[in-house]
């Protein structure tokens, strides 16, 4: 799994527009604590050689060092902070989002296939 770094409030905007043409996720992760690194394993396990996500670029934000990201996240896609959090991001908007050891790689699978 390739995790791309979300790091600045500005790459949101490149991250709506890259949803257009193929689905985004961001994983909001904190990396204090346990958690969140179950939830980063969960994840990083189930995707792993998934070919239905292949299309999929994830993003990884640490939210102890990006905590004003996390908030800008929060803000524009309308969802509440949580984390860890995934978002699924498609056409320039959340279609889905989860936390914690809800995040459901079945689930996001159905939405990026739908």
């Amino acid at each position: 799994m390739n995790w791309s770094p979300l790091t600045s409030a500005a790459q949101l905007e490149e991250v709506m527009e890259e949803s257009k043409s193929a689905p985004v996720v961001i994983f909001k992760h904190s990396t204090s604590c346990s958690i969140s690194a179950t939830a980063k394993s969960r994840l990083e396990r189930q995707c792993s050689g998934n070919e239905d996500l292949k299309s999929v670029k994830f993003y990884y934000l640490d939210l102890l060092s990006y905590r004003p990201v996390s908030n800008e996240v929060a803000e524009v896609f309308q969802v509440r902070h949580e984390s860890p959090q995934l978002l699924l991001i498609q056409d320039g908007m959340c279609t889905y989002d989860a936390s914690h050891l809800g995040i459901n790689v079945d689930a996001i699978k159905k939405k990026v296939s739908a």
